[in-house]
């Protein structure tokens, strides 16, 4: 074989590994990806601002829930929570916890026999009367409303279920006054004034104007 020969093959061969390598270095920069920095799919969710507030608790109108029978009933069921723990006959035996005949307008934090914790006996220092509103903020939860008591009941979420449950409570020998019932929202004052009352009112009106 000449010379002229072999470099020609040498040269060949040298070119083609020249292109493969070329290729492959060319391939690699157009479709290798970096690995992502966490596995998986990230999904953005927009933070929604429509809807998302928490409710609102309205005041409860204690003049007319405390003395409806059908809450009174309702209450009678809820305190079917409290039973392992309180007593609601007429003598005011305790239990595990206080018991609870009168309980509403009682002094928190003195019931004869019971041993409280101090962090009730400060908030009856402090707050003398076991009134409608200081029983509802306890109920929904005792160990945020007065911090440090023995009590271990997480609560009653439902406002309708504290008040009913306080309208029960009530009925069990209290002698704490009902308020007045809260007066009526007033009705809503017409959108102009002089505006019709009827439909038919509005149709008269407009068959007797004049033309533009």
């Amino acid at each position: 074989m000449s010379d002229l020969t072999f470099n020609k093959i040498a040269g060949g061969v040298l070119l083609t590994g020249l292109v493969i390598f070329g290729l492959r270095e060319v391939s690699t920069i157009v479709f290798d990806k970096p690995a992502p920095e966490k596995a998986g799919y990230e999904i953005a969710v927009e933070e929604s601002t429509e809807g998302g507030a928490a409710a609102v608790e309205v005041a409860p109108d204690w003049g007319t829930a405390l003395l409806l029978p059908a809450n009174i009933a309702a209450g009678q069921a809820v305190a079917a929570k409290c039973a392992a723990c309180h007593k609601v006959d007429a003598g005011g035996a305790n239990g595990v916890g206080p018991g609870l005949w009168g309980v509403v307008g009682r002094q928190p934090g003195v019931h004869g026999g019971f041993a409280y914790s101090a962090a009730m006996k400060e908030f009856g220092a402090k707050n003398p009367v076991w009134d409608y509103d200081h029983l509802d903020g306890f109920l929904k939860a005792p160990g945020k409303y007065v911090s440090g008591t023995n009590m271990t009941f997480v609560g009653i979420k439902k406002p309708e279920d504290r008040v009913a449950l306080i309208a029960y409570l009530h009925s069990l020998g209290s002698t704490l006054p009902v308020p007045a019932p809260k007066p009526a929202e007033a009705a809503a004052p017409a959108a102009a004034e002089g505006a019709p009352a009827t439909a038919e009112e509005a149709g008269a009106a407009a068959a007797g104007a004049p033309a533009a």
